[in-house]
């Protein structure tokens, strides 16, 4: 998403059946939310048209912002709150429960992150697009794996919605037990009607793929992997750049930097990479290859891993990871253990 999308965006969720009567006013403050959402690094946001180019139609709008643990206990403490108003007038009010971009850092890298899903709006006509659906679905997995989450929480469109997400692998969360639950007390229509949540957390997936359940769909986003290769951000930036197939021209301008600083990226880039998996990129592979080629060679197969490793790519503290990875002496009594 990007700034000028969102007055496009904003008028997607006032027309929604649904969505719309959950905001009443306090539509009138989205766009303002979501462009301070846009300048902060806490945010996962995505639009998809009904076609190429910038003109068409946006016939969905997602955003994920990543709070803190304080939002989430007042969010499951009565009484309830619509998610969306309630973040939006915490933004405009300077309130914002985002997390910074250093705690961002810190806590993908060690702890996790809180995922609050805004509403997915989609536009009126494509509500019954299977293919639409099982787009979104690929989206939202692709755009969110790699992220160290602890929880994810989300809000339905609905009571069949909210009978889709959980079959979908989701728990609504039990205020009179205090935690999450797969038994409905109520009818879903009943349950919809009011502020409600739906959510997983890390350990609920963990326990699930140990007892009789297989892993959910949603619970894919738990499969995470510690990156090896700790990339800094604005590596992190041009390499995100560079899978659009931009020329180093083109990263140079979307970067704000020059040509020679792009350059000198890309050679330290590879020199991270030759050091944590030098096989990944090793010369000795092509010596049939011209200098230039193998150039070309090594961008294709590192970003081809970077496809499959999407860890590499998130928000990371390099000090944290460097003494996460650092062995450590063992004691006299544990000689010959590593510890990690």
């Amino acid at each position: 998403m990007q700034p000028e999308d969102i007055p496009e965006c904003v008028n997607l969720m006032a027309s929604h059946p649904i969505f719309g009567p959950r905001y009443g006013r306090e539509i009138e403050i989205l766009p303002e939310a979501w462009l301070r959402l846009l300048r902060s690094e806490a945010k996962i946001t995505a639009v998809i048209r009904a076609g190429e180019g910038p003109r068409t139609p946006i016939v969905c709008a997602g955003i994920t912002s990543i709070v803190k643990d304080d939002f989430l206990c007042d969010l499951k403490t009565p009484p309830h709150f619509w998610i969306g108003p309630e973040l939006a007038r915490r933004i405009v009010k300077g309130e914002s429960p985002l997390v910074t971009g250093k705690q961002l850092q810190e806590a993908n890298t060690s702890g996790g992150l809180n995922a609050i899903c805004w509403e997915a709006c989609t536009r009126a006509g494509y509500e019954a697009d299977a293919a639409l659906h099982r787009y979104i679905m690929n989206a939202f997995t692709h755009e969110h794996r790699g992220y160290f989450w602890k929880e994810v929480i989300t809000l339905p469109a609905g009571p069949d919605h909210l009978k889709w997400l959980l079959r979908m692998g989701g728990f609504l969360w039990d205020p009179l037990a205090g935690g999450y639950t797969r038994a409905l007390r109520s009818d879903p229509v009943e349950i919809a009607a009011k502020p409600h949540v739906i959510g997983i957390t890390r350990d609920l997936e963990i326990n699930r793929r140990q007892g009789d359940w297989v892993g959910s769909r949603v619970g894919e986003l738990f499969d995470y992997r510690p990156p090896i290769l700790g990339f800094s951000r604005s590596e992190q930036r041009l390499l995100s750049g560079a899978f659009s197939g931009a020329t180093d021209e083109h990263l140079a301008e979307m970067q704000g930097t020059s040509l020679s600083t792009i350059k000198k990226m890309w050679i330290s880039i590879y020199r991270r990479v030759e050091d944590s998996l030098p096989d990944l990129i090793s010369d000795s592979l092509r010596t049939d290859l011209s200098a230039n080629g193998r150039g070309t060679e090594k961008r294709r197969r590192l970003l081809a891993y970077l496809r499959e490793h999407p860890e590499e790519l998130r928000p990371v503290s390099r000090k944290l990871l460097s003494k996460a990875q650092r062995p450590r002496s063992a004691p006299p009594s544990e000689r010959g253990t590593r510890w990690i």
